[in-house]
């Protein structure tokens, strides 16, 4: 093989891996977003109430959130792929037994609530855990880049799974849940033999020195790791609240429905895709900058929610909602950078898990609240205004820490340099 044979093979490879890795959270975000449009259709079906609907979202995402930190453990002491392979399949077949309750039952509702909890399972597994894969397996200089096409893909499954979901929906609301196991299962193949995982500099700690190790982690970057933590569940907080509250609104003011309301939907989440991957593609390892934009983000984010209250015109609401997506597209890829490549790599597994686990957390709670809540409106946008108003303050003062960012052997930018200088 020439040498211009062999660099186009790695180039290959390289995009491979790259869209091998973005399938994986583009799959996970269908699991909650294909659903959003149907679920007045779902409701009606099966004669249940707002609340009981919102539990389709809710017990999918609160088990992810609670699972997730096990699976980055597990992820740092036996490998990603092990973790992530198996977490997909476990996903297809919650898929599976969702559509079945459909079928056999008629409409059994608990037994699909079932299924979507073991269906949150599996999610525990797959992106927060590809996020981690990501960080191993690129470079600082490539990680951002990386991650800023993870978070687009992310965002990109959130504009396509309204439309996919309304698509689906034509031939019934129960063929959605056997979509699942049809994308998960090729996912899961790829994932296994597409993707090389570096082998770990150094062997998995005992589980008492790994606890130690993150005590202390946590003790050196916990106040701005919290503030991080809180924006990240913030930002998906609001986003799914607002999308479960458009999609009530626009079926019961306008009888919009199917796939132009899956249309209307998606316009706010490709604000936030392309504004994610605007994003990721500039901010390297710069981290005044991903602080300057998480702040100009929440502040975005604030500014919409503040308004809404007060317009009545629907094209105006729409263009409110977009600027909602441009602040989560500019917060939540420098989020992913900082925080990814704040810790070593023998503990990224689990901080990055944490952090997956209250972005969840914050998708699970957005559309029952904004559900029960619906009634007293000018509040509930108030109040979540001032939330992000207050977040942009925390992390004005918290977020501080340009030193920390590290290499893809889990080593601080400054210990790199005085490496370097030795060598000299």
């Amino acid at each position: 093989m020439t040498p211009s044979e062999k660099q186009s093979s790695q180039q290959n490879t390289g995009i491979l891996v790259i869209v091998t890795l973005s399938t994986v959270p583009l799959i996970m975000v269908l699991g909650n977003s294909m659903l959003i449009p149907v679920l007045p259709t779902i409701q009606s079906s099966l004669h249940i109430s707002q609340l009981q609907v919102s539990l389709l979202i809710t017990l999918f995402s609160i088990p992810a959130g609670v699972v997730i930190p096990l699976a980055g453990i597990l992820s740092d002491r036996f490998g990603r792929k092990k973790v992530i392979a198996p977490a997909l399949l476990l996903y297809g077949a919650g898929g599976v037994i969702s559509g079945l309750s459909a079928l056999w039952t008629g409409g059994g509702y608990w037994l699909m609530l079932t299924g979507r909890i073991l269906q949150g399972i599996g999610a525990a597994g797959t992106a927060p855990i590809a996020m981690a894969l990501v960080s191993d397996l690129y470079k600082k200089d490539e990680r951002s880049r990386a991650l800023g096409i993870i978070e687009a893909a992310n965002g990109m499954g959130k504009v396509v799974s309204p439309i996919l979901g309304s698509l689906i929906a034509l031939l019934s609301w129960v063929a959605i849940f056997f979509a699942f196991p049809v994308l998960c299962i090729p996912a899961a193949l790829a994932v296994w033999f597409l993707i090389k995982e570096p082998k770990q500099e150094k062997e998995p700690p005992p589980l008492s020195q790994y606890r130690d190790q993150l005590l202390k982690t946590w003790k050196r970057q916990g106040r701005w790791l919290l503030v991080a933590f809180l924006a990240g569940a913030l930002t998906l907080f609001i986003l799914f609240g607002v999308l479960f509250y458009l999609s009530d609104f626009l079926e019961k003011r306008y009888g919009l429905d199917g796939v132009l309301k899956g249309l209307v939907l998606a316009i706010p989440l490709l604000a936030m895709s392309s504004v994610s991957y605007w994003a990721g593609s500039h901010i390297d390892q710069k981290t005044r900058l991903m602080k300057r934009l998480i702040i100009i983000g929440l502040l975005a984010i604030a500014a919409g929610m503040g308004i809404v209250p007060f317009v009545t015109n629907t094209y105006l609401l729409i263009g409110l909602l977009v600027l909602i997506g441009i602040g989560s597209g500019l917060i939540l890829p420098c989020l992913n950078t900082m925080i990814t490549s704040a810790v070593a790599s023998e503990e990224r597994g689990i901080v990055t898990s944490l952090y997956g686990s209250v972005r969840f957390l914050g998708v699970a709670l957005g559309p029952p609240t904004f559900g029960a809540l619906s009634a007293m409106k000018t509040g509930l946008f108030l109040g979540n205004a001032a939330a992000a108003g207050l977040t942009a303050l925390l992390a004005l003062w918290f977020i501080r820490q340009p030193e920390r960012l590290r290499g893809k052997g889990g080593q601080s930018r400054i210990l790199i340099r005085k490496n370097r200088l030795r060598q000299v």
